[in-house]
């Protein structure tokens, strides 16, 4: 589809004072896409026949959105309002529960998972990466299930789909459904806390890396275990990598022991990170018992490091919106992102590393050629976009627009 875009706000430079940003410059501009790239960027564009329009009205474009870290497949979100038991065994207590809630959850699963999937195309996504049990109760269905439907999508959004073994790679035994779900069309294999839920950690790490290599895919691996704990975890892992002399993407979620080990230890974990290409995924929790990892430490180190929601409202935890926006607004207060520029430059933490301007200001995006993947935001900047939370207005997908206000 081709579409002119009219009045459309872009950034084109920071403005210093003193040799500091002070407010970031706009201009209007008018944008061609055709055959789902950025075709013409200029001043004035005059319409082509045939060629719909859409007048942003000064609206901000900024790159679309990706949830890299959220369950589609268990979820209480658009169903009635249930809180999270307490969890007197910790995750003991959620597997358990898991063992009993997914097939009876079943029967909604495709409907709740599609109701979580339109609402984050509303609130600017054009890219999902969900994870999806795979266990003793139910197998691969989720896989097959969450497969289908978003194939459905593809004229919405991109996705991954990580095979998960919630309730632990070893301890529910089900390494020939992983390879199953690998084989189906998931594109990433999970693993969990090899330590605290598998109790072995160089078999439950051995086993995740030789099936990701076997099958030619990537990695995103749960790990909470902080301390020097998850620390030898994580070199373990590494070492399972380079045995196998494994080239896919490899993600670590949550990665707690990143966020409590000496300056020292971190130092050596993140060169070693580094030269894996290992990225982090995480929620940017905050508060008692929920370390916060070192976010802009690790991106100043060269370690790409992703937002997502994990849930919106399940048996874990009733805490999730789907609002990425909101999410890079909480990043921005936790480490004191209360500047134009280090406001402005945590939109990449929720859009896949693309920001409009570098931190020099110079013009990053959009440019010619590059994917109509945006979003129109009432925005005067990315800064005032993530401070105010500012409305999306409209979502486009490959030049589509997958959703209007």
């Amino acid at each position: 589809m081709n579409l002119l875009m009219k009045n459309v706000r872009l950034e084109i430079g920071y403005r210093f004072e003193d040799g500091e940003v002070i407010a970031t410059n706009t201009e209007l501009m008018d944008i061609l896409i055709e055959d789902g790239v950025f075709k013409k960027i200029e001043k004035q564009l005059n319409p082509s026949e045939h060629v719909p329009i859409l007048d942003a009205k000064g609206r901000l474009l900024l790159p679309s959105l990706k949830d890299m870290h959220i369950h589609l497949d268990k979820t209480y979100y658009s169903g009635p309002w249930q809180a999270p038991t307490i969890a007197k065994k910790g995750i003991w207590t959620r597997i358990e529960e898991e063992q009993q809630l997914l097939p009876k959850l079943l029967p909604v699963m495709v409907e709740r998972a599609q109701a979580i999937i339109e609402l984050l195309i509303q609130n600017g996504h054009t890219h999902i990466r969900t994870h999806c049990n795979v266990d003793p109760q139910i197998g691969t269905k989720h896989v097959e299930l969450l497969i289908e439907l978003l194939q459905s999508y593809r004229d919405k959004i991109t996705y991954e789909l990580v095979a998960f073994p919630q309730h632990g790679l070893l301890h529910s035994q089900v390494e020939s459904q992983l390879q199953q779900a690998l084989q189906i069309g998931a594109t990433h294999i999970g693993g969990l806390d090899p330590a605290t839920v598998d109790q072995d950690i160089n078999r439950s790490l051995e086993t995740m890396v030789r099936l990701a290599h076997e099958a030619d895919k990537g990695i995103d691996i749960h790990l909470h275990d902080g301390g020097t704990l998850g620390e030898y975890e994580i070199h373990r892992l590494m070492d399972y990598l380079e045995h196998y002399k494994f080239k896919n993407e490899v993600t670590i979620s949550h990665a707690f022991a990143l966020a409590d080990i000496s300056a020292a230890s971190l130092e050596k974990l993140m060169h070693r990170m580094k030269a894996h290409a290992i990225n982090i995924a995480t929620t940017v929790p905050f508060g008692q018992n929920r370390p916060t990892i070192p976010i802009f430490y690790l991106a100043n180190a060269g370690i790409d490091v992703a937002v997502g929601h994990d849930s919106l409202t399940d048996h874990w935890s009733p805490f999730g919106t789907g609002d990425t926006v909101e999410k890079l607004k909480i990043l921005a207060e936790r480490f004191y992102c209360s500047d134009e520029r280090r406001l402005g430059q945590c939109w990449k933490f929720g859009s896949g590393n693309i920001t409009p301007l570098t931190e020099q200001g110079e013009l990053h995006w959009p440019k010619v050629g590059d994917e109509a993947n945006a979003l129109l935001i009432d925005a005067v900047s990315s800064a005032h976009a993530i401070a105010r939370n500012g409305s999306i207005d409209y979502v486009l997908f490959k030049g589509n627009v997958t959703f209007e206000k």
